[in-house]
């Protein structure tokens, strides 16, 4: 088998393509949509029936591809016959014959795709998941990837996916990182390496490559991914490789190649939206000391100025998963959807969190989680009527854990699968439903009731009761303080 190789500038090598050469659009499996669309956004319109669907452009053609039966993207490009000769010969640090970029379309992974070209004379996939981050973050992505110079884009709906499959199991097990973090970022960076996984595999690519930088976490969770998967996939992460240094640079070096610069206002904050959370970094916040700005949250009113009067929601629970929202079942996305314009309106969610990231330093980031902090809150409390003393105490044990597994990238590690089965049989019986209350930032439970209740009020009622007789408590307290009762004549010298 071959050994994985991470693309570094001191190698140089001729390396074959692993994936399999195949017609992408003559596969009897893809359904063509003729009409043409005027843009993503009308598109995305229609996502309620495209979840799980990967969606590919050409000239406004739409090609609409079940989610089993892989992924086809035709993206046509002035650029082609240059993509063409690069890939007849060597790029400036080796050949490399396809990569899958996840790509955003903001300037770094618009400058990675002629650098990857120049460097590894390559074709470019362009991929672009969409994990509820938002329309706007979606539009106008064929035009950038064509001017950029990729020979195909793909957009993939992974919301439900994202929800059910990472998400859900995380609120579950209660994994919370550093006893704040909910874990946002960090559960959506596997299911979009995944994915690419899946694109590389379908259009023949023999590597992956994406934008992190090399001192922050992201890298970390998409290669352990990568590395996962499929471990012969070459991986090319150019912030470890090239000369740009920042911004200025990365505009020059798009103009000395022909690529449009993105002609957005740059935010003097980093963020990460999906649909689980929005992250704040950068700027004052860098200052341990400094209080965000009021204007610097984008997703949650400030509780300040929330409703005066509180509202009310329940959430119903099955096994530990949220199933419904004030009775009505909704699948994954949906609720948690609904469940965060519920939770902006009352600015519920917001931490702000001095953690440690796995390559050694520290780093301060604000979080919007709204639905995400009502959900947390009523499976937790469910859990309090379902589960026993022990039983709690070593799932919130295995939480911690889970929680840094996890953030460290290590999602398809079998140590966390193998934690995540614990956790499903363990919750089996958390089964029910919790009212709560929403009132200017913060989360009150007002009820909570299951069907497999360990609460019984004919035994904890202050009322005498046939099952437990309070003359027994004598000799349980005499034999649970006999240890410290030793101790005591010890000293003593009785």
């Amino acid at each position: 088998m071959a050994q994985l190789k991470a693309i570094s500038p001191a190698s140089s090598v001729n390396l074959a393509s692993y994936g399999p050469k195949r017609n992408t659009l003559s596969s009897p499996d893809n359904l063509i949509c003729s009409r043409k669309f005027s843009s993503l956004r009308e598109l995305s319109g229609k996502s309620s029936s495209l979840h799980g669907h990967a969606i590919a452009s050409n000239n406004g053609s739409i090609s609409i591809t079940p989610k089993k039966q892989g992924i086809r993207a035709v993206l046509s490009s002035d650029t082609g016959t240059e993509s063409s000769k690069a890939t007849k010969g060597g790029g400036l640090r080796g050949k490399l014959n396809k990569v899958v970029l996840a790509y955003s379309g903001g300037l770094d992974t618009s400058v990675i795709v002629p650098w990857l070209r120049e460097n590894y004379g390559c074709e470019v996939v362009c991929f672009t998941a969409d994990v509820g981050q938002g329309i706007k973050e979606l539009d106008g992505l064929e035009e950038k990837a064509k001017a950029s110079g990729a020979c195909k884009l793909v957009v993939k709906d992974l919301k439900e996916e994202f929800v059910r499959d990472y998400i859900f199991p995380c609120l579950r097990a209660g994994a919370v990182y550093e006893r704040k973090y909910l874990l946002g970022t960090s559960m959506a960076r596997p299911v979009i390496a995944k994915a690419m996984v899946d694109v590389a595999k379908e259009v023949g690519a023999d590597a992956v490559s994406h934008g992190c930088t090399g001192k922050g976490n992201d890298q970390v969770r998409f290669e352990l991914t990568f590395f996962a998967l499929n471990p012969e996939l070459n991986v090319v992460a150019p912030w470890r490789e090239w000369d740009i240094t920042g911004r200025e640079d990365a505009i020059e070096y798009a103009k000395k190649h022909n690529v449009p610069v993105p002609v957005t206002k740059k935010s003097i904050y980093s963020r990460d939206r999906n649909l689980w959370h929005l992250s704040h970094e950068g700027d004052i916040l860098e200052d341990p000391a400094n209080e965000p700005k009021k204007d610097m949250y984008m997703m949650s009113v400030d509780p300040e100025d929330a409703p005066n009067q509180p509202e009310y929601v329940e959430i119903g629970i099955d096994s530990g998963i949220p199933v419904s929202l004030n009775g009505k079942t909704l699948s994954p996305a949906s609720l948690l959807a609904e469940l965060n314009e519920i939770g902006c309106r009352h600015g519920i969610g917001r931490i702000d969190l001095v953690e440690n990231r796995l390559v050694g330093m520290k780093s301060r980031g604000v979080y919007e989680t709204p639905g995400g902090t009502i959900l947390f809150n009523a499976v937790r409390e469910l859990e309090t009527l379902t589960l026993d003393r022990e039983t709690i105490q070593v799932k919130d044990s295995l939480a911690l854990k889970y929680a840094e597994l996890v953030y460290a990238g290590r999602w398809f590690d079998p140590l966390r699968e193998s934690m995540d089965a614990f956790m499903e049989k363990i919750t089996g019986t958390t089964t029910g439903s919790v009212t709560l209350k929403l009132y200017k930032g913060s989360v009150c439970v007002t009820g909570r009731t299951s069907p497999y209740s360990l609460y019984r009020e004919d035994i904890s009622s202050f009322e005498s009761g046939d099952i437990y007789d309070q003359a027994d408590a004598a000799g349980f307290i005499r034999l649970y303080g006999l240890p410290m009762r030793v101790r005591a004549m010890l000293k003593k010298g009785i």
